[in-house]
């Protein structure tokens, strides 16, 4: 693969920087809609509770929120492919960061084509059918995905970052444990007072690190643009 070129003193220097940034900006868009989504969209399912109910039940088959989730949903993607790109654009030679970028404009593709679950009611009345299926194996896709990130992201900067990185794959993978053992309980329609924390917490801290990432590429653009 082709280096990623520098743009420094070409005539299209200050396009391609404005470009870059705003493609990093997106990074900082895509962890604030979601986290918007996960704020108002559960307002709008009567009955839905966020410490109980997972995240994938807001866009279930029959909830009242899916249009809605579905629609931002598709933003929120198109918000991380383009962060991801950016992220592309600042890596040049770095291949690390090349690897976050691919992972995360892969995750944004797989998102666009995500197989729905049923209502936890129908689960438990045996009304499991392929999508519910596919919605698992999808799943399994993505959480790889998102640690890859993370792992080769610590990788391309210094230590602070590592650490920090190193602190949110423990934590990703700690709440998606205690996630996946209240998982079954939801299939059989019983009580799961926790396993929205969990799963939150999974994705709260996934968001908070691109967060981060766009922060540190955005210091390094606008170093790069001073010299």
């Amino acid at each position: 693969m082709e280096p990623t070129p520098s743009f420094q003193g070409s005539k299209e220097g200050p396009a391609r920087s404005r470009m870059l940034k705003a493609l990093l900006i997106c990074g900082l868009l895509s962890s604030l809609l979601y986290v918007a989504m996960n704020a108002f969209i559960p307002i709008l399912y009567p009955g839905y509770n966020i410490a109980s109910f997972t995240v994938s039940e807001l866009s279930a088959i029959g909830a009242p929120t899916r249009a809605l989730w579905v629609a931002l949903g598709t933003i929120w993607g198109l918000l991380l492919a383009a962060f991801g790109w950016g992220v592309l654009i600042s890596a040049r030679e770095n291949r690390r960061l090349r690897v976050v970028g691919w992972s995360m404009i892969a995750q944004a593709v797989i998102g666009f084509f995500w197989p729905p679950m049923h209502q936890r009611e129908v689960l438990a009345a045996g009304g499991a059918t392929l999508t519910d299926t596919l919605h698992i194996a999808f799943t399994m896709v993505v959480v790889p995905l998102m640690l890859l990130q993370i792992g080769f992201g610590a990788a391309a900067f210094g230590k602070r970052f590592r650490v920090y990185s190193i602190l949110t794959i423990v934590i990703l993978i700690t709440a998606g444990i205690l996630t996946g053992i209240e998982s079954p309980k939801l299939q059989a329609n019983l009580p799961t007072p926790l396993i929205g924390v969990w799963e939150r917490i999974n994705i709260g801290v996934y968001m908070l690190w691109v967060v981060v990432l766009a922060i540190l590429l955005l210091k390094k653009d606008m170093k790069n643009r001073q010299k």
